[in-house]
């Protein structure tokens, strides 16, 4: 078995979902040697997050930070943790409810996601700045 890993930092991106899925095909061009395997995307952060969905209409991903919004709002004055900001503690639990990676099959040296997939780097946060994310891949 083969095992690769890499880093990948991500410019600071306004708040909201930005599909990322270039960037990490990119990070780790040794993918394209592995038959069959999986690989992770991990975000080493707790206030944004990693999630895969609809790839081709941006419409998707503004409905996205409509409904999260909506869901977790700012300024609830029951949150105790707020010593960054009004999105501060929303951007945790928003980050909390997505999760912090995404696992993604390998077939034939390429990310085995469907047609209208991608990687949506999350962004929670007005001001999040860099998002470092781990990628490891393995298989044969």
């Amino acid at each position: 078995m083969k095992m690769f890993q890499q880093t990948l930092d991500i410019p600071q991106k306004r708040r909201g979902f930005h599909i990322i899925t270039y960037e990490v095909l990119n990070a780790i061009p040794e993918l394209s040697q592995l038959k069959a395997g999986m690989c992770q995307v991990f975000i080493q952060h707790t206030s944004a997050s990693l999630s895969i969905n609809e790839n081709a209409d941006p419409t998707v991903r503004q409905d996205f930070e409509m409904y999260f919004n909506k869901a977790v709002p700012e300024n609830d004055p029951d949150y105790r943790h707020d010593d960054e900001g009004p999105d501060d503690m929303p951007a945790h639990l928003k980050a909390a409810m997505l999760g912090c990676s995404v696992q993604i099959p390998i077939r034939n040296g390429r990310l085995a996601l469907g047609t209208w997939q991608g990687i949506y780097l999350c962004e929670h946060r007005n001001h999040g700045g860099t998002r470092r994310l781990v990628i490891t891949a393995w298989g044969e």
